[in-house]
């Protein structure tokens, strides 16, 4: 990225008013994550799939210093061991429980003076382009982290965050949760992020013409109460319902129904967070790897969407005049407009996933509901780089997970609604159970 040094007076107040509005926010959102994490919470165990919060605070703090201070404003570091200790790319997983890293309040503390430099900086530097786009860079990333402590929370079965679950009368939806198929028509369809955009990352670059046959494509995710027949069919048992790589993760896992479920003689029940509730029927099927989708579809006798097919089904459009896809697609499956409340279960402003049957105002326009927020959505695509890809100046956000990992699509019910788009494309290994993910499903022909 090119660095053209512009006049503070460039930038406009509103902007960096809006700006450092959303540094103070990512902020209170992880202390509210993390401000109960202490004792032997503050290292927690060590899992695959969670990091240490003691590193974690610390590396979010560090990615904003590096990216917004050091890089972009050539700042001296804060802490000299900082790299040592924070660096991601540099530091393996499986050590970082075993570093040197410093106590809970010396933590905070660096991760306070990390924002007040950045605000002060925001509020009265002399900011470029550069500037903006590495600050957004650096809070939509504390956003992700914000997700992960969220899931870390569930995973180990902690309390809710303070506040966060609001218990809401999902009974008022009307019509059925099983609604069925839209047809999508096939068509040239613009995959990716447009040049537009205010800020995309790596993977999203660029839109690029591909060629997309007529689909089929549930209007809703799969429900807990769908899934439970597969379970109580024996599914998990069935191994000719599972691909080759299921069957191996299902004969080392050992799972014989979704990861937070609990046979309760003749009752499911969830763990949400650190209690048990009863398997709300008609939310989306949560936390379930992409090896239990796929062995669900061919239950069903259903399939995964490619990424391809859910982004048209998200954000394409019918074109009136020769009833294929139309040039023009939206932003978000609800259209262009910005988030509002109601309109997607976003932004952890219900802290759990709802009916799938609500949120008539957010569905796009071949009819899908919830393709943002609630669940994330499994694809049978292998994340790959787009045609001509180049690396952002943060190279390690992509690049190294190009062909191991699952796209997945849509945000969960605690995902920032800044980070939505319908080309944001989210990415795991296809074993990871952790992430609030479900999936939807297609027909076969």
């Amino acid at each position: 990225m090119a660095r053209s040094r512009v006049a503070r007076e460039s930038i406009p107040a509103a902007d960096r008013t809006a700006l450092a509005g959303w540094v103070r926010d990512t902020r209170n959102r992880t202390l509210t994550l993390v401000d109960d994490l202490d004792g032997d919470r503050w290292l927690g165990p060590r899992l695959r799939t969670v990091n240490p919060p003691a590193w974690e605070i610390g590396h979010v703090a560090w990615f904003c210093e590096k990216w917004v201070l050091r890089h972009a404003a050539k700042h001296a570091p804060i802490r000299a061991d900082a790299d040592a200790l924070y660096d991601s790319a540099a530091v393996p997983h499986e050590v970082r429980w075993d570093l040197p890293l410093p106590g809970r309040d010396a933590t905070f503390a660096y991760a306070a003076e990390v924002m007040d430099r950045t605000l002060e900086r925001l509020e009265h530097g002399d900011l470029s382009v550069d500037d903006v786009y590495f600050a957004r860079l650096a809070v939509f990333h504390e956003d992700m982290h914000g997700e992960a402590f969220a899931m870390t929370r569930q995973t180990l079965g902690y309390e809710a965050p303070p506040g966060e679950i609001r218990e809401i009368d999902d009974q008022v939806v009307e019509g059925p949760h099983e609604w069925g198929d839209v047809l999508v028509p096939g068509g040239t369809f613009a995959l990716g992020a447009t040049r537009d955009e205010p800020f995309v990352f790596d993977n999203e670059k660029w839109a690029h013409r591909v060629e997309a046959q007529p689909f089929s494509i549930a209007r809703c995710a799969v429900t807990a109460g769908e899934f439970a027949r597969f379970v109580e069919d024996g599914g998990y048992r069935r191994t000719e319902l599972w691909t080759p790589e299921g069957q191996a993760w299902l004969r080392l896992s050992g799972a014989s129904h979704p990861l937070s479920w609990r046979d309760g003689g003749g009752r499911w029940w969830r763990r949400r967070y650190d209690r048990f509730v009863p398997l709300e029927l008609r939310h989306p099927v949560a936390n379930v790897n992409a090896f239990e989708a796929e062995a669900y579809c061919a239950w069903a006798g259903r399939r995964l969407p490619t990424e391809v097919e859910w982004e048209i089904a998200a954000s394409g459009q019918r074109d009136p005049a020769t009833g294929t896809l139309s040039d023009r697609k939206r932003r978000h499956a609800w259209g262009d407009d910005p988030w509002r409340e109601g309109i997607a279960n976003l932004d952890a402003r219900i802290g759990q996933p709802i009916d799938v049957a609500a949120g008539a105002a957010g569905e796009s326009a071949f009819g899908c509901r919830q393709m943002g927020g609630n669940v994330w959505e499994w694809t049978s695509t292998l994340f790959a780089p787009f045609p001509g890809f180049t690396a952002d100046p943060y190279a390690e956000y992509s690049k190294p997970w190009f062909g191991d990992h699952r796209v997945l699509r849509g945000g969960s019910f605690v995902t920032r609604a800044r980070l939505i788009r319908a080309t944001w494309r989210n990415f795991y290994t296809p074993d990871r159970r952790d992430v609030f993910a479900g999936f939807r499903t297609c027909g076969l022909a």
